[in-house]
Parts: structure tokens; C-alpha cells; sequence
């Protein structure tokens, strides 16, 4: 039987999730949709998906909670998240459908993305993130591509929170940084969509020296998964070829203010000692006062 998609991988993944007791009968149903029709479930409602697996929707969200989620919707966007790092760029826009006005659209997917991350995001995940950075040495921060933009933002507010910070995005320069990692260091590996492999190559070689590896992603290849200590899954699916920035700034926005609150007298001395800086440099504009 041939399937809409074999992401690398994928059904290795999910086969994965079955528990020892294997499933009953119907929640095999489920299963085998999800591995051959990746895609028609991926965007489909609980009960499209009981109609495709000849099972009611009950049976969908009990099978979900079998495979370790906590329900259709949790399964639905990691499925969909691993179905998209299978395709490339057009062939992302040609299963998303994008056509017309998307400014609105992607609006409107930022702001759902952002809803299911806060309904899924375990915070004890970014209280262990940052009291990580806060204990280590310094923290090396990978990012490729547009999410570039998520891990400087972290790498900025991590080093204005008063941590050695480095953000890493050029091959070469990574593969100098990960030389000087000692144990207890922190890797932060920021990747979503397809994973470069100079970031899983990053965060492999990161584990084996010691230090602690946490991965900001919207679906942990097994590689990933086998070097991270914590994995903080972020929905990151756009309306066009173009993965979503919002959820993974808001994450990196939030580690940064949870990082605050581990040394407040730390923090507070490292941004009074950059006000004094900036004033030095006259980095920012003065607006005139007014009489």
C-alpha cells in the first residue's frame, strides 16, 4: 500500500508511540490512516478522522492519549508539523492551497498557533531551560534561516539578563564553537520545519561533551531527541511556504523573562551597567522636549 507521504522516519516515529500492549482493533484503525494518509488527516477534524478510520470520535481521542497526547489536537499538530518537514518549499505552498489575501491569514494562524502553544506548553520546561543557562558557564545558541531572528532574540535578552551568551549560525563557526563546549555548558538548538544537520550534528556533539542540550522545535527528529535533555515542541506552521516566527519569539521571549527572575540582583546589575553604556554611545534617540 502505497502512502501520501513517507517523511523520514515517520512511521518509525509513530510505531514508536504504540505502547508494548500494541492497540485494540479499532485504534489500529486510527493508526494505520495516520501512517497512509499523513496528510488528509493532518488537517482534518476528530470526526473526518473517525469517518476515514470507520470508528467514532471517542475512539480517536482515546487512541491520541494512547499514543502519549493529550488528545486529537496535540496529535493533529505534531503530525502535521512532521508531514510538513517532509515537503519542500513548493510543495509546502501547493499542500497548504495558498491562494489569495494570506496577509489576514497569517495573521490569524500566529494567533492560533500561539493559542495552542499556551494550552500545551509545560512552563516547568522553561523554568529548567532557563535556570540551566543561569548555572552554566555560557550558552551557545544555533539557529539557521529565518529562525535566526528567534534564537538572537534569545541570545540578546540572555546576555542583557547578565549570561555569556553566543548565537551561532554559520556552519564553521559552529563547528569552533561546540570545540570550546566544556560539561555543564548549555546548547540550545533552534531548528524548525526540515532540521539542518549541522544543528542535530551540533547539539550530538554538545551531549557527548557534557553539557545540556535543550531543543526548541516543531517536531524532534530521533537524533534530536537521543541528544536533548528537553525538548520545548512550538507549532511553526505558516499559510505559505514561509514557517510561522511568532510562537518561537514568544518561547525565546519567555525563557528570557523566566531567566530574570533566577538572579533578579544579577539581572539588575547587567542592565543598569548597558543603560550606562548605551548613554556612552549614544545609541538611542532623544526626542526633543517640549516647553
Amino acid at each position: 500500500m502505497t502512502t501520501e507521504a513517507e517523511p523520514d522516519g515517520f512511521e518509525s516515529w509513530l510505531r514508536a508511540r504504540v505502547p508494548e500492549r500494541g492497540l485494540r482493533s479499532k485504534g489500529a484503525s486510527v493508526l494505520q490512516v495516520l501512517l497512509t494518509q499523513p496528510r488528509r488527516v493532518s488537517y482534518s477534524s476528530a470526526a473526518e478522522a473517525a469517518e476515514l478510520a470507520g470508528v467514532n470520535v471517542a475512539t480517536v481521542s482515546r487512541t491520541a492519549q494512547t499514543l502519549g497526547f493529550s488528545g486529537w489536537s496535540d496529535l493533529q499538530q505534531e503530525l502535521r508539523a512532521r508531514y510538513l518537514s517532509s515537503l519542500s518549499a513548493p510543495e509546502v505552498a501547493a499542500a497548504q492551497q495558498t491562494e489569495g489575501e494570506l496577509a489576514g491569514a497569517s495573521l490569524r494562524r500566529d494567533l492560533d498557533s500561539l493559542a495552542v502553544l499556551n494550552r500545551r506548553l509545560d512552563e516547568q520546561l522553561l523554568r529548567t531551560i532557563a535556570e540551566g543557562i543561569a548555572q552554566s558557564r555560557r550558552t551557545v545558541i544555533v539557529a539557521n534561516g529565518s529562525y535566526f531572528s528567534v534564537g538572537s532574540a534569545l541570545g540578546h535578552n540572555v546576555q542583557l539578563a547578565g549570561y555569556e551568551a553566543t548565537v551561532v549560525h554559520d556552519d564553521a563557526e559552529l563547528a569552533n564553537a561546540v570545540s570550546r563546549i566544556e560539561p555543564g555548558d548549555v546548547l540550545i538548538a533552534i531548528s524548525f520545519w526540515r532540521l539542518y544537520q549541522s544543528t542535530v550534528t551540533a547539539a550530538e556533539e554538545a551531549h557527548d561533551r557534557g553539557a545540556r542540550v535543550f531543543a526548541l522545535t516543531d517536531a524532534a527528529s530521533p537524533a534530536l531527541a537521543a541528544a536533548s535533555e528537553q525538548i520545548v515542541l512550538i507549532p511553526a506552521e505558516g499559510v505559505a511556504f514561509f514557517p510561522s516566527l511568532a510562537p518561537g519569539l514568544a518561547v525565546a521571549q519567555a525563557i528570557a523573562a523566566q531567566l530574570s527572575t533566577v538572579d533578579p540582583e544579577r539581572t539588575r546589575r547587567s542592565i543598569e551597567a548597558a543603560e550606562t553604556e548605551w548613554s556612552r554611545f549614544r545609541l538611542l534617540h532623544r526626542r526633543p522636549r517640549r516647553d
